[in-house]
């Protein structure tokens, strides 16, 4: 094959992993480049939106992870694209302003350690050949060396590792040959000693990703790793993907649930990531959440609701005086929305209604749990 059809392939392969902040609705999905590649929006610090260049360097994997369709026993077309490749079409679509940064990752080729010098070495290449300082974001191999992770942490500006699944137990259903403390677990807290506040890498951020309804995993089991990493090891984006029937090992839990529908797997993750923001923007903790007798966020309504409805005591919160979280537990109000109504207290007291920065269904939301 040649580059563009490698990429073609390999760029279709790397759709299953979040950990780039790809987005998620119509205004800023992904899209394809004029040589087949997919191209990720993604947020800016500045705000915003612009793309990035997402490829795997390689689908050939040894591994066996059983809810991956590139996994060592599947049979599909495999390809390995070189760094100059890689390197030479990203700058081309750089140069036309089309894409920001770089995204990369890797199937495992022969063993961790050569797949992560196949992608330092392309980081690399752009960084020292070709004098590039923008965005780099390189995946962690599981299993890497502390060696092989701290020069991709030298060299990117965010690096990520899929946890997978909250623990040991949900996690020996989908891999036999992958250690979940060694190869998952450890090399996230090095990525956290390496990045932390006052160190020479603390400048780079840092993701993982959970796959959700592969394994047996509970809501409950997710959202205490969830809080738990951001507390413990400083992540700045959990990303949840929910598994697609169909691509893994028939006899994997995801597989067997077949009473589950399709759209309840992608509810289930909408879900996690309402428990995610609630954790980073809203001052919401891990005992806030509330789940069915199975472990599980409720379906039908948001995480924030349930709470809302489980602590009448909270409420009606007073408009004029409530500090900014009080603010943020009422449904309907967002962060942006409690700090335009502490700058309107400045000028005086919200007397009614329609003084608020409130319209539509969020003001309908808000009304029956606020007091002037």
């Amino acid at each position: 094959m040649d580059t563009i059809q490698k990429l073609q392939l390999l760029s279709e392969a790397s759709q299953y992993d979040l950990a780039c902040a790809c987005g998620t609705n119509d205004t800023d999905r992904r899209k394809r480049g004029k040589n087949g590649s997919w191209l990720y929006p993604v947020s800016l610090p500045q705000g915003g939106y612009s793309v990035i260049f997402k490829t795997l360097m390689s689908n050939s994997c040894i591994n066996d992870c059983k809810y991956c369709p590139y996994r060592i026993d599947s049979d599909v077309r495999r390809c390995t694209i070189g760094s100059d490749e890689v390197v030479g079409t990203f700058l081309e679509y750089y140069r036309q302003k089309k894409v920001f940064g770089l995204f990369l990752s890797s199937g495992v080729i022969s063993n961790p350690d050569k797949t992560m010098e196949l992608l330092n070495d392309t980081a690399g290449l752009l960084r020292k050949k070709h004098n590039f300082r923008g965005y780099i974001h390189l995946k962690i191999i599981p299993g890497a060396s502390d060696a092989a992770i701290e020069e991709a942490v030298n060299l990117a500006s965010a690096v990520s590792i899929n946890i997978e699944t909250p623990g040991i137990r949900s996690f020996g259903k989908l891999t036999a040959k992958k250690n979940y403390m060694n190869d998952i677990i450890a090399p996230l807290k090095l990525i956290s000693r390496l990045t932390q506040k006052h160190s020479r890498y603390q400048r780079v951020k840092k993701t993982t990703q959970f796959i959700v309804g592969a394994s047996d995993e509970t809501d409950a089991e997710i959202v205490r790793y969830t809080a738990g990493m951001y507390k413990k090891l400083n992540l700045n984006r959990v990303y949840f993907s929910s598994y697609q029937r169909g691509l893994g090992d028939s006899n994997i839990p995801g597989e067997e649930r077949k009473y589950i529908r399709k759209e309840d797997g992608f509810l289930r993750e909408h879900r996690l990531y309402q428990v995610d923001f609630l954790l980073r923007k809203y001052g919401f903790i891990e005992s806030d959440f509330v789940f069915d007798e199975q472990g599980h966020l409720f379906l039908d309504d948001d995480p924030k609701n349930v709470w809302a409805k489980r602590h009448p005591e909270f409420f009606p919160v007073n408009i004029n005086h409530a500090g900014k979280y009080a603010l943020l537990r009422v449904p309907g109000i967002g962060p942006q929305t409690a700090r335009m109504i502490l700058e309107i207290r400045k000028e005086g007291k919200i007397r009614k209604i329609d003084g608020l920065p409130l319209k539509g269904k969020r003001l309908e939301k808000a009304q029956s749990y606020i007091a002037f």
